[in-house]
C-alpha cells in the first residue's frame, strides 16, 4: 500500500469535475467528537473514518468522496470535557438528507463509512434504504482486519482508544498521538450497563483497550485489508 497524505479530509473537486465523473456511489465518512483518553484527539473517529474513505476512494476511482460528518452519538462519553454529541434522530436525518440530495443530483447509492461504534442509528437507516445504502465497515470487518494486521485484541476488549485506534493514528497522523500512550492500557471487559451509566463507570482515563500494543505498521495493514474487503459492499449495492 502506498503511503498517502491524510492531513486534509476535504475533497477538492469542482462541480464540473463531479459532473464529468458521473459517480453512481458516494462515500460519506461519519465520525464523532468525543474523548479518546489522554493520548488521542477528540476527532479520532472522524480522522479514521475519513482516512478509510480516502483509501477506498483511491482504490475505486469511480466513487465520489464526500466531506465527513464530524459529530455523532457520543452520549456515553459525556463525563469528559470536549465531548459533543448530536441526538440519534439528528444524525439519522443528516445522513438521510445527504442520501436524498445525492439521488436528486444523479448519485443513487451511498456508503456510510462509520468510525464510531455508538452511531447505532446508521444501521437502521441503511436497513430501511431499500438497497440504496451500505454501512461500512461492519463488526466482522473490523475483527478480520485486526487479525490480518497482526493485532491480538478483539473489538470488545479493545473498544476505545486502544490498539486499533492508536495504530491507525500512528500510521496516518502520528503528530496527533500524544506521548505516554504506551502506559495508557486499561481493560474493562464487563461493561454491562454502559448505555445507562456511561463509560466513566468503567474507566477513569477514558481508555478501554491496549494502546501499548499499537504500531504504525498495524494501522497501515488494517486500512489496506479494509480497502480490499470493500469490494463485497460494492457488489452488494450493484446487485440490490
Amino acid at each position: 500500500m502506498i503511503d498517502m497524505d491524510f492531513s486534509d479530509p476535504l475533497p477538492g473537486t469542482t462541480s464540473e469535475e463531479e459532473r464529468r465523473s458521473g459517480a453512481r456511489v458516494a462515500l460519506l465518512p461519519v465520525g464523532s467528537l468525543e474523548q479518546h483518553g489522554p493520548h488521542l484527539p477528540l476527532t479520532t473517529d472522524t480522522v479514521i473514518a475519513s482516512a478509510l474513505a480516502q483509501v477506498v476512494a483511491d482504490a475505486n476511482p469511480s466513487l465520489r468522496l464526500l466531506p465527513p460528518l464530524a459529530f455523532g452519538c457520543s452520549h456515553e462519553h459525556a463525563s469528559w470535557p470536549g465531548t459533543v454529541s448530536v441526538s440519534a434522530p439528528t444524525l439519522h436525518a443528516m445522513a438521510a438528507d445527504i442520501a436524498a440530495s445525492l439521488r436528486a443530483s444523479g448519485t443513487p447509492k451511498l456508503v456510510v463509512v462509520n468510525g464510531h461504534g455508538g452511531n447505532h442509528v446508521l444501521a437502521n437507516l441503511v436497513q430501511a434504504s431499500g438497497g440504496d445504502m451500505a454501512l461500512f465497515p461492519g463488526p466482522h470487518d473490523w475483527e478480520a482486519a485486526r487479525k490480518a494486521s497482526g493485532m491480538g485484541t478483539t473489538n470488545d476488549r479493545d473498544m476505545h482508544a486502544g490498539e486499533l485506534e492508536t495504530s491507525v493514528l500512528l500510521h496516518i497522523r502520528p503528530d496527533l498521538v500524544r506521548v505516554g500512550y504506551e502506559e495508557s492500557d486499561h481493560l474493562a471487559d464487563r461493561r454491562d450497563h454502559m448505555l445507562t451509566t456511561g463509560l466513566s463507570r468503567y474507566t477513569r482515563s477514558g481508555v478501554v483497550g491496549l494502546p501499548s500494543r499499537a504500531t504504525a505498521n498495524k494501522g497501515r495493514d488494517l486500512l489496506a485489508f479494509l480497502a480490499e474487503s470493500f469490494t463485497g459492499y460494492l457488489n452488494a449495492l450493484d446487485g440490490a
